[in-house]
């Protein structure tokens, strides 16, 4: 699929479960996850950070394992939410932060140029085409190659695309929670990857052991999780996950399920479990 001006595969790797509890701090078992990390990095197209991961942690963690990059592989990170303590999410994406985050993602990173920047969140304090216009300046100067958004409705991605070419989005979005099908059906029609995060449902959907999901991967013979990013794959051609894991046995699997194929029965039935709740986006 694109993304972008690149080819990249349809399954990429989320690197926030690496880190500690929650996404902060270092991780209990470094080297499994350095492990887990340099085979995402010869196996993927696509590895997703952000500056708030750790915080800072994850980005100098990529850049460690896997620095000088191999070509073809995609590092995407963001800039406009802070991580001040676990569980703890604020947004600030005021213009001048936006900047200073991204040119110490760069260093971080060890790289001159980012290829996928993205807006986190939308923050209630700052109008959202200043965050936009900002990032938009960064691609203008060389800093970053392509722009992405984070957590938008359709009418944000709309606004955005008025300012600079947008070639992703990232929401919530899983066979469970599809509160943002409106987005999701706006990127296919616009060809705009679509990288859904929490598309295991923080692993609970491949703990699914007696449902719907269950009773698929039985017939497929695989697993519940490789059955709900099947799902993502199958419900939209742009539509790029980024599974992330601390275990390489999961990695795995979740590389596997880019091979399953669901036919009309199993998205019928896999449609019964979904949750659209009446705030969607």
């Amino acid at each position: 699929m694109r993304l972008g001006d690149r080819n990249v595969r349809r399954i990429g790797f989320g690197a926030l479960r690496l880190l500690g509890p929650g996404g902060f701090g270092r991780p209990e078992r470094p080297a499994a996850v350095a492990a887990v990390l340099a085979r995402a990095g010869s196996e993927v197209d696509v590895i997703d950070t952000a500056d708030c991961y750790g915080p800072y942690l994850s980005e100098e963690m990529i850049a460690e394992t896997l620095h000088p990059y191999r070509d073809g592989l995609v590092i995407a990170t963001k800039g406009g939410l802070t991580c001040p303590r676990p569980g703890a999410w604020i947004p600030d994406a005021s213009p001048d932060r936006l900047r200073r985050c991204c040119l110490r993602s760069l260093r971080r990173l060890r790289i001159e140029q980012i290829e996928l920047y993205q807006l986190h969140a939308v923050d209630p304090e700052i109008e959202f085409e200043r965050s936009v216009d900002a990032i938009a300046r960064l691609r203008e100067d060389g800093l970053v190659r392509h722009v992405g958004l984070c957590n938008v409705t359709a009418d944000q991605v709309e606004r955005a695309r008025g300012i600079v070419p947008v070639v992703s989005v990232q929401n919530r979005y899983n066979v469970v929670d599809r509160s943002c099908d409106v987005v999701v059906d706006l990127c296919a029609a616009e060809g705009i990857a679509f990288l859904p995060w929490f598309p295991l449902e923080r692993g609970a959907l491949g703990r699914d052991g007696s449902g719907l999901l269950a009773s698929v991967a039985v017939k497929h013979r695989t697993t519940a999780a490789g059955v709900a990013l099947a799902w993502l794959l199958h419900r939209s051609p742009t539509i790029l996950p980024i599974p992330g894991t601390s275990s390489l046995d999961h990695f795995a699997e979740n590389l596997l399920a880019g091979q399953l194929v669901l036919d009309d029965d199993d998205m019928r039935a896999l449609d019964q479990v979904a949750q659209r709740p009446e705030r969607g986006i």
